[in-house]
């Protein structure tokens, strides 16, 4: 057993001094977990990778007393799940009334190459997380896979074996998934 996945079970016994020992062993991926979701948001970002890490760390641990993860991949898929929402809370903030509404700012390269398919661009996040609150009601298992390759950045290997799929049913439900997703952030 690794000294996160033991920390994450004392955690779960209720220890009120286990979570103070696994920041620092997560750290170091939870900020490479943070950076990779901050480069799909829009230049001039001003939350940093440091802050989303300590957002959604003080969301997984600090307000949680009841959390219990089944080991440092359930643990990483939670955090990649509380940094979704922490950018998805942040943006729904920047998008109140109080900050200029539905007035959107377009910047002209965007209008004249559009983002890969499967890759949304920043401006979507809220369709992608309604889209994907869709997935879920439809088919849990391939809304989390999504949820791990893109949110947690796990390989379809990694996440096949989170969901205990094989690599094969995983790369089909990823392909699925994909252009359902695709589908419903596209369609008229």
């Amino acid at each position: 057993m690794s000294d996160v996945t033991h920390i994450l079970s004392a955690i779960g016994q209720g220890d009120p001094h286990a979570a103070e020992h696994l920041l620092p062993l997560v750290y170091d991926e939870l900020r490479k977990l943070a950076a990779q979701k901050l480069t799909l948001e829009k230049p001039g970002q001003t939350l940093q990778a440091t802050a989303l890490v300590h957002e959604a760390y003080v969301r997984l641990v600090g307000a949680n007393e009841d959390a219990h993860w089944d080991g440092r991949r359930h643990f990483f898929a939670a955090a990649a799940e509380a940094m979704r929402r922490v950018l998805i809370d942040r943006a729904r903030r920047k998008g109140s009334a109080k900050r200029g509404g539905a007035r959107r700012r377009v910047p002209l390269d965007a209008v004249a190459s559009p983002p890969a398919p499967d890759v949304p661009p920043a401006d979507n996040l809220f369709a992608l997380d309604d889209a994907l609150r869709q997935l879920e009601v439809e088919d849990p298992i391939k809304a989390q896979l999504v949820k791990l390759r893109y949110f947690a950045g796990f390989s379809l290997e990694d996440a096949a074996r989170a969901l205990d799929i094989s690599p094969a049913t995983a790369k089909r439900y990823w392909v699925y998934a994909r252009s359902w997703l695709y589908g419903k952030l596209h369609e008229e």
